[in-house]
């Protein structure tokens, strides 16, 4: 196999951010999630939530797309909710999710603040970005550059993959 490292710190939130994650199955849920991503080859860094969203961070297989794993993770895990813990409430997700690619030199804080989540939560210390939900599941405002804004940096002189020409990075 190839060597890949493909970060990301995934989010999502129990179906109209309701307090669905409750703490008597809190440690089954995560366990149950482990094992699915296990099954679909994802390394699991960290993962966590509250009563209302779950954080993870993990390692994707190129195989695999993000929608993939994030489908198979939800819908199994609700699966498993519904019918092997069964609570006396219908257990769902919502319908999006977020998705924040990580280098690999800052995955640690991605880590920690997963693992810190209900100490986040209790400070209200949280990251607007991977705590924003709406109902439209879009994030904040990112509107990033104007074309007047452009540096020069950016704006290298753009050069052909030359086949013996200097490489293109």
């Amino acid at each position: 196999m190839s060597f890949w490292r493909n970060y990301y710190h995934l989010v999502w939130a129990t179906k109209n951010r309701e307090p669905l994650i409750l703490p008597s199955f809190e440690d089954q849920l995560y366990r149950y999630m482990l094992n699915k991503a296990k099954e679909l080859e994802v390394y699991v860094y960290a993962l966590n939530g509250c009563v209302d969203h779950s954080h993870i961070v993990i390692a994707v297989p190129p195989k695999l797309s993000i929608a993939e794993v994030v489908k198979h993770l939800k819908g199994a895990s609700a699966h498993y909710v519904n019918h092997v813990i069964r609570p006396d409430f219908i257990f769902s997700w919502q319908r999006g999710y977020g998705s924040f690619t990580i280098g690999g030199k800052h995955r640690h804080i991605a880590e920690a603040y997963v693992k810190n989540q209900k100490k986040h939560h209790e400070k209200q210390s949280v990251n607007a970005w991977l705590e924003h939900c709406t109902e439209i599941d879009e994030g904040p405002a990112d509107i990033g550059l104007s074309s007047g804004e452009v540096t020069t940096f950016v704006r290298d002189e753009v050069r052909s993959y030359g086949i013996l020409g200097d490489p293109p990075f």
